[in-house]
């Protein structure tokens, strides 16, 4: 658009998901919390125009001030755009890449429509890939559905193995919810054994009990994973990984914990201090302060009318941004904790504290028995780290750890409060590492 090709560059590198193909999506996922957005685009045909794309790429790469940028291809689903759109995608990101840039690119899908010629296309240009997939098959297809009903399990197998055969990387994204959140080590052994997957988030759905899908209201519905739950998904998976796979299979949620216990940021919004850099562009062009916050009420603008290094430095986003901070009540100031949680994700903020403060995360109970329950091999490998030594060497030191522990609570009764100060019991926390 004339006026915009001359757009400044930001004070500070950001992220963006895009959503070129906007809410629309070839399943029918019940907690999803995105499908919903479609109502905000009446008339659309939800397809990312060539005008809207070039002025994305050429402005996106132009406000970065740093010689990497990353773009995130999200949905919905993405791939419903076809190959020939992210050919040109990355026709135009060679076209306007400054010179020793590096350009990297990441999409998510839920691997239904991949194909040999998709999987070739990845390979070349070195995409990064995203598969959802929320464990063995009964417990995926409880909720990830087509739009007829069907499960799909066997269909995101069926992309995850072309994306080996191809060598394209990929990592696995898990939701926690009311279905998996009882079957942690199953989860896992799965996705390491039989998926053969290295790289593992697990997001817990926290899913509001409303008709809009916006962020209100201060119920969940019965989808939803509960803190107490979360927190024992995390802590039994971590138990195992610190044992047996530091080194060979990457946590997300873990590798965010070592970097907070080595003083460093986490490098993931949710738990950073502050956030409002992290945003989402629908496929119009209009931008929106996050990916969990496409509403009107945190519309910035579209692109095609306002420079995106504007929009990313405006007085709406840096509000948005640093309320994530200020707005934490004195229970989360207080907290032992909040070093590495910081208050967690503030869509996530709609319980009140023990006193009756609002803007606690639903979360919190989970976060904090987790965090707690990690301490001390988190201090192990922050230690190793600053000796320039491997992290997985904390392996070597478990069996030691798990006999301190046996002799530190030799009379806990299962049952009763953990006393390492997570809060849970002592069968679900500690407990776990008594020898048999």
């Amino acid at each position: 658009m004339p006026g915009l090709k001359d757009v400044s560059t930001a004070p500070f590198p950001f992220h963006i998901m895009t959503k070129p193909r906007g809410a629309i999506c070839n399943l029918d996922c019940k907690y999803c919390y995105f499908l919903k957005k479609e109502a905000l685009f009446p008339g659309s045909n939800f397809r990312m125009s060539d005008p809207v794309l070039e002025e994305y790429i050429q402005q996106y790469i132009r406000a970065q001030p740093h010689p990497e940028v990353s773009f995130a291809w999200q949905g919905g689903e993405p791939t419903l755009m076809g190959l020939d759109f992210f050919r040109k995608a990355v026709a135009l990101q060679a076209k306007y890449r400054r010179p020793g840039m590096r350009i990297l690119n990441s999409l998510q899908t839920n691997a239904i429509t991949l194909d040999e010629e998709w999987c070739r296309f990845f390979r070349e240009h070195q995409f990064l890939i995203g598969v959802s997939l929320d464990g063995p098959q009964e417990l995926h297809d409880h909720y990830r559905v087509d739009k007829g009903g069907a499960p799909s399990f066997q269909r995101v197998m069926q992309g995850i193995q072309l994306l080996q055969q191809h060598d394209v990387s990929f990592n696995i994204l898990t939701t926690v919810h009311a279905a998996n959140e009882d079957h942690p080590i199953r989860v896992y052994e799965f996705l390491r054994d039989e998926v053969a997957a290295r790289y593992l988030q697990f997001i817990p759905i926290v899913e509001r009990e409303n008709a809009t899908g916006y962020q209100e209201g201060h119920t969940v519905t019965d989808r939803s994973v509960t803190a107490t739950k979360y927190g024992e998904f995390l802590i039994a998976i971590f138990d195992q990984w610190v044992r047996n796979d530091v080194g060979r299979v990457f946590v997300q949620i873990f590798d965010v914990a070592l970097a907070a216990w080595s003083g460093n940021p986490a490098g993931l919004c949710v738990f950073e201090e502050t956030c409002g850099r992290a945003l989402a562009i629908e496929h119009e062009g209009s931008v929106y302060s996050c990916d969990h916050y496409v509403e009107p009420n945190y519309h910035l603008g579209n692109i095609m009318d306002v420079p995106l290094a504007e929009i990313v430095v405006g007085a709406d986003q840096r509000q948005f941004g640093e309320a994530k901070r200020d707005a934490l009540p004195q229970y989360c100031l207080d907290c032992e904790v909040r070093f590495v949680c910081n208050g967690g994700c503030p869509k996530n903020r709609i319980i009140q504290t023990p006193a009756g403060e609002a803007g606690l995360n639903y979360l919190c109970e989970g976060y904090r028995a987790f965090f707690n329950h990690i301490d001390e091999p988190m201090q192990i490998m922050a230690q190793l780290l600053r000796e320039e030594k491997p992290p997985a060497l904390v392996m070597s030191q478990m069996p030691g750890l798990e006999r301190r522990k046996n002799h530190r609570y030799p009379h806990t009764g299962r049952n009763e409060t953990c006393p390492c100060g997570s809060g849970i019991k002592y069968k679900k926390c500690c407990g776990r590492l008594r020898s048999n």
